[in-house]
């Protein structure tokens, strides 16, 4: 069986493996997982159509679903032969790989796929695959494996853009920009985020506005415009941001507080860049930052703090973390405390 072709880039770059499907005609195994299952779906329905331009039949398609996986029954739908159309499409959808008993049977399987037959494993956002274990080292070299991952700022603009368009809307950039910021980059939870700001928004545009005034906030965008007022000494509006997010059940104060531990670390961080000159670049790296327009934000707020406000706030973070774990204290009145000890520019002397 021929190798994968080509190693998976370090960002999914999917109009270019969707042109390589084209042009080159489906191989016979793919693994097809990361968190982007909008993608993956998108890419699995492209490849489906090319092996299967009739369509599912019950003779050329068959799925096998997980978490556990029968060999012979894996063996005899990759041996079937495929009726009225040129290929065969086996789906394996979310199979336990890791957990798979006898593995060189699996291998020895996967080895000698016949020409005819596409056998696809299908994972969940969640999966991710053991290195360590024969089967995965197997699958490296037998398959092609595409991980979905977040699209780079522009593709995702523009496919935000296209989105609205299809909605009867425009979108400006800074809107795009928030929204992808608030409610995550992730595409299959944006789609419903898009169908609620278009029918809100009342102009031809949709406006920062539109996005804040509607659309569901991440608590981690959430943190990040709470630190964001602290920096710009709004204090009475960071308070009430972390009473809405309390008032949430399902926001816990230990996450919360680790939330707020990260972006105080990226805080300081940037407060760093900006006192040795380091640049946008470098703070991107540093704090593993997708986005150009985020890491312009965060150093927009680091100049709200000083290099030793900072330094005590990530103390605090761990201090008030600790206990939490250790003194039985009120959690929330613990984290309550943390954020306005930070507010009030609490530094060493």
């Amino acid at each position: 069986m021929a190798k994968k072709k080509g190693k998976q880039e370090e960002r999914f770059n999917y109009a270019a493996q969707v042109r390589r499907l084209k042009e080159e005609g489906p191989q016979r195994l793919y693994l097809l997982w990361g968190p982007e299952d909008y993608l993956r779906e998108q890419f699995l329905s492209q490849l489906k159509k090319i092996c299967l331009p009739e369509g599912e039949d019950s003779f050329s398609y068959k799925r096998l679903d997980g978490p556990e996986l029968d060999v012979d029954e894996l063996r005899f739908a990759i041996d079937a032969l495929p009726f009225m159309t040129e290929r065969s499409f086996v789906e394996l959808r979310d199979v336990d790989i890791n957990k798979l008993r006898e593995p060189e049977k699996y291998i020895a399987l996967l080895s000698d796929i016949p020409e005819y037959c596409t056998a696809v494993f299908v994972q969940s956002a969640q999966y991710e695959p053991d290195g360590r274990l024969k089967i995965n080292k197997a699958l490296k070299e037998l398959a092609v494996e595409l991980k979905f991952t977040q699209q780079s700022q522009g593709m995702l603009i523009d496919w935000l853009t296209r989105r609205f368009a299809a909605a009867g809307k425009g979108i400006t950039l800074e809107a795009a920009q928030r929204l992808i910021f608030v409610s995550g980059d992730l595409m299959s939870g944006l789609i419903p985020e898009i169908e609620k700001v278009a029918a809100y928004a009342k102009g031809e545009k949709v406006t920062v506005e539109d996005v804040d005034a509607v659309a569901n906030h991440i608590p981690e965008a959430v943190i990040f415009d709470m630190t964001d007022l602290i920096a710009q000494k709004k204090v009475n509006s960071a308070l009430s941001v972390l009473a809405e997010l309390l008032a949430d059940k399902n926001n816990e104060p230990i996450p919360m507080l680790a939330m707020l531990g990260v972006q105080m670390r990226k805080l300081y961080a940037a407060r760093l860049a900006i006192e040795q000159n380091l640049g946008t670049k470098y703070v991107m790296e540093a704090c593993a930052i997708k986005y150009d327009y985020v890491a312009a934000r965060l150093l927009s707020s680091a100049r709200g703090f000083t290099l030793p406000q900072l330094k005590r706030a990530v103390e605090l973070c761990a201090e008030t973390d600790y206990r939490i774990k250790s003194s039985g204290q009120d959690d929330r009145e613990l984290l309550k405390e943390a954020v306005l000890r930070i507010a009030a520019g609490e530094s060493h002397a």
